[in-house]
């Protein structure tokens, strides 16, 4: 939910389609990021959506995430005992 200062109500953002892993829906976020402006933009799967485990494509409880000054995405897989580097394509 977005909720603009001095909102009686919040606004729909992501999910709000039940517990699942279609685009429309999510299973426990916990995490998020915006741009510069505070904004967020229509989502896109970059990594997982193959299911729970430990291969390169999937996630076992991921709980963080943070990119670098070179926009590489880093997430800690709690689950899998490790954190993920992924290289971002920009849009040329």
């Amino acid at each position: 939910m977005k909720w603009n200062k001095g909102a009686k109500e919040g606004i729909l953002v992501a999910g709000g389609k039940g517990k699942g892993s279609a685009l429309t829906q999510m299973d426990r976020p916990n995490a998020l990021f915006t741009d510069t402006l505070g904004d967020m933009k229509q989502g896109t799967v970059i990594m997982g959506g193959n299911g729970g485990g430990t291969a390169a494509n999937q996630f076992n409880i991921p709980i963080g995430l943070s990119f670098d000054r070179h926009g590489n995405l880093y997430v800690a897989d709690f689950g899998g005992q490790r954190v993920q580097r992924f290289s971002i394509e920009k849009d040329l």
